[in-house]
Parts: C-alpha cells; sequence; structure tokens
C-alpha cells in the first residue's frame, strides 16, 4: 500500500514553482522525494531538484483535498482502480468514475509534466523529443502520448476496441495495436508527433497490422 505524504513533504511539493516545478528543501527532504519518484536531481550544476510528473500531480492531489494528501505514483500500466493516476495502455478495468473531464484534466497534467520533465533532462532542454525516463517506460509513455493525444484505450471487455501498447522482445520499442487501418495510421501520427520514430508492419502469423514504435534520440 503506498505511504501517504507527509506534512513536510506537502508543503515542499506545493511550494514547488509552478512553472518548473524546481524544489527548495533541506538534502534529506529532497532525497526522500526522490527516492519515491515524486523528484528528480538535474544531472547538471548547481543539481537543483524538480517534480517528476508524478511529482505534479502529488502537488495537484494535495491542492485539492488538503484534508486529506495522498500519494499518486509516476505513470504505469495498467491502471490503477484506486483513484492514483496512470496512463492507459488498453485493455486494464477502468471504473466509470474514473471517466470524463477529470481524466480528461488529469492526462493533460501528466502530459505536460512529462514535457516539463523533457525540458529539465535532455542535455539540449528540448521537449520534441523523449526523456531518459520514458526510455525506462515505454508502455507507459507510448499509452501517456496517445492518451494525451485524444486516442481511447481499449476497454477491458471483449469487443471494446481502442489502442492497446504492449511491451515486445526489442528492448528499446513497444507495439501499438488498433482495431482498424484509420486508428493505426492515426496512432503513428501521434507518436511521430511526440518524439517517437513509429512504423506500421504485419504480424506474420496472424497477417494483423500493428505499430512498432521506439522514442527518437534525435
Amino acid at each position: 500500500m503506498t505511504r501517504p505524504l507527509t506534512a513536510a513533504q506537502r508543503r515542499l511539493i506545493e511550494a514547488a514553482d509552478p512553472g518548473t516545478g524546481r524544489l527548495k528543501g533541506t538534502e534529506a527532504q529532497l532525497t526522500a522525494l526522490v527516492t519515491r519518484g515524486l523528484a528528480f536531481r538535474h544531472p547538471r550544476p548547481p543539481h537543483d531538484h524538480f517534480l517528476t510528473p508524478a511529482g505534479h500531480r502529488a502537488r495537484e492531489a494535495a491542492q485539492a483535498e488538503p484534508s486529506e494528501p495522498s500519494e499518486p505514483s509516476e505513470p504505469q500500466a495498467p491502471a490503477s482502480t484506486g483513484g492514483v493516476f496512470a496512463a492507459r495502455a488498453g485493455g486494464e478495468p477502468v471504473p466509470r468514475a474514473a471517466e470524463g473531464p477529470a481524466r480528461t484534466r488529469e492526462v493533460r497534467s501528466a502530459w505536460q509534466g512529462m514535457l516539463e520533465l523533457r525540458r529539465m533532462t535532455n542535455p539540449d532542454a528540448s521537449t520534441d523529443r523523449p526523456c531518459a525516463w520514458e526510455r525506462t517506460h515505454l508502455v507507459q509513455a507510448a499509452a501517456l502520448a496517445l492518451e494525451a493525444a485524444g486516442h481511447r484505450p481499449a476497454g477491458a471487455a471483449e469487443g471494446e476496441d481502442g489502442y492497446r501498447v504492449r511491451e515486445t522482445p526489442q528492448p528499446d520499442a513497444v507495439a501499438v495495436h488498433a482495431p482498424d487501418a484509420p486508428t493505426l495510421r492515426a496512432c503513428v501520427e501521434t507518436l511521430e508527433a511526440s518524439g517517437w520514430q513509429a512504423g506500421e508492419y504485419t504480424e506474420p502469423r496472424t497477417r494483423r497490422r500493428y505499430v512498432l514504435a521506439s522514442p527518437r534520440r534525435v
């Protein structure tokens, strides 16, 4: 079970710069946030600390419900059903209460946090290509890019069509499946616009088309 934020951690996160997510605190406080995945230490001097996408979500939760602090985790698949933000890879059960405008706002905020993470961690401050976090969380990163662009993930029930992002034997690529050719092409366009290299391929045995995508490096 995820441990709730301490009062000191809540104050630290709420006091972060609203634009950059830059944090101020003691070394012990900042290290604790890094350990929990809510902050990262910039690799270049002066080695300031900044909120991760998970940290941005934690700040929003703390501001929305100051009397009931909770700690969202970083985007992960499949989605949690416990009120914690998670990128939807498709095929996971999702409660009705988690749909609608609130989810749209959560996804938009998570994507903005990801762009900020790119800006702060890519050596040239570029936001048009994936950062190191995305390269180690391929399914979550690709799913977030798709959902943020308005694509609909597949439901858990049979016949509930939508995209599905899955791991592949290749360590730097994910597969994206879609119910029809137009949706598949739209996923390619979205991923390419989000900094991924993406192309359509055919499964040898089933002859079904799918997208193979990997984070662009340059």
